[in-house]
């Protein structure tokens, strides 16, 4: 038998281009250092509401152990649709995930085909542009500038062209901590129309907005009647990101799209823990949450503030974007920077790199999770003073 001299590779040249999720690695280096983690987002505020627990115990007894219905548990999609307020029909508008990890690639998987061209923010959470990559799509990026990290209306035109057709948007944002506008939406809202395109909105964080601001959402821009798909997650509004629920919102038509390919891809979350917040959700107080997390914001930003960094103050979500640059003079970056400060702190901040298409820009900055007990925020300063 002749053997082939050369061989296929074994994995997908787009798996192979993929260099993972850098909060792994962070997560990871946390726990093995036993450092106090201000880098990952995983809720240390506020804490998963007791009802939650007791109720997940009690479906576990009851004997909700198996598959779920894969468009999710009943009670649950109709507290997701009366907590977003925009009229959303709970049974054929909206479709429980697995976290809201598993409603991007849905979305992306249901919106785009391999070669289409998808309009990225940056700085912008890392897990776009690969989920983006990953569905064999082609991003294409926007600067946000600093230090108020909008975009240039121009450069956003300019993106667009006849192979676009989808938008990815996160606000608040991660890192940012920007809220987009109503004005900033319209103006998205008429270029989609323009180029008939849709808008994949990550609005995780839309009960964490600061300072007397509202959260607008995709639903309502008029220009965007028909072309939005909205990603919702309870990981830091409940504090159970482990329990990965997570959900998408979009028009009745897109949702037998969506949820073919949910039913292809997992199928369903968790059983008792859908029925848990379908029932108890409903009891954690998100005005109350929102207020405590503002002061908590306020914290991290005197702590900070007061270490020589500089940051425009957070509008939603819980993380701050800083810039470093007054603390290394230009001669560290992010990454030697962060790995110093655990090094004789024992405190991990994440390098900005990752959050930048062009890892250069991001040098200078760090991004600080903010969604912990106060009391965290005070160690970390004691630590780092120390």
């Amino acid at each position: 038998m002749v053997r082939p001299t050369s061989r296929r590779p074994l994995v997908s040249a787009r798996a192979a281009a993929l260099s993972g999720n850098s909060l792994t690695g962070l997560f990871a280096l946390a726990r093995a250092r036993d450092a106090l983690d201000l880098a990952v987002g995983t809720p240390g505020y506020p804490r998963p509401a007791d009802n939650l627990i007791d109720r997940a115990a009690e479906a576990m007894r009851a004997g909700r152990n198996q598959y779920e219905h894969p468009a999710g548990e009943t009670a649950l999609r109709h507290w997701i649709a009366g907590m977003l307020g925009d009229g959303a029909d709970p049974e054929q508008e909206i479709t429980v995930t697995a976290g809201a990890t598993e409603a991007l690639y849905v979305a992306l998987l249901s919106t785009l085909d391999p070669g289409d061209e998808v309009v990225l923010f940056t700085p912008g959470y890392e897990q776009f542009a690969a989920a983006a990559s990953l569905v064999g799509a082609r991003p294409r990026f926007v600067r946000l500038h600093a230090p108020g990290w909008r975009y240039d209306p121009a450069e956003l035109a300019a993106a667009f062209t006849d192979r676009t057709r989808a938008v990815l948007l996160n606000t608040p944002a991660n890192p940012t901590g920007r809220v987009l506008t109503r004005a900033e939406l319209n103006e998205i809202g008429e270029l989609c129309e323009r180029w008939d395109t849709t808008v994949v909105s990550d609005e995780v964080y839309r009960s964490l907005v600061f300072d007397g601001r509202r959260h607008v959402s995709v639903t309502e821009i008029p220009a965007l009647t028909g072309r939005t798909v909205v990603i919702g997650s309870l990981s830091k509004s409940h504090a159970v990101s482990g329990w990965r629920l997570g959900f998408l919102r979009s028009d009745p038509t897109r949702t037998e799209t969506l949820r073919r390919v949910h039913e292809l891809t997992t199928n369903g979350t968790a059983a008792p823990l859908q029925a848990a917040a379908g029932h108890a959700a409903r009891s954690v107080d998100l005005a109350e949450v929102c207020a405590e997390m503002g002061r908590r914001r306020d914290l991290a930003q005197e702590i900070f503030s007061g270490m020589g960094m500089k940051f425009t103050p957070a509008e939603g979500g819980c993380f701050l974007l800083a810039d470093i640059g007054g603390l290394t003079g230009g001669r560290e970056d992010c990454t030697a920077y962060a790995h110093r400060l655990l090094d004789r702190a024992g405190v991990l901040l994440a390098p900005g790199t990752p959050f930048f298409a062009d890892p250069q820009q991001g040098r200078g900055y760090v991004r600080i999770a903010f969604n912990r007990q106060a009391a965290t925020l005070r160690e970390a300063e004691r630590r780092i003073t120390a």
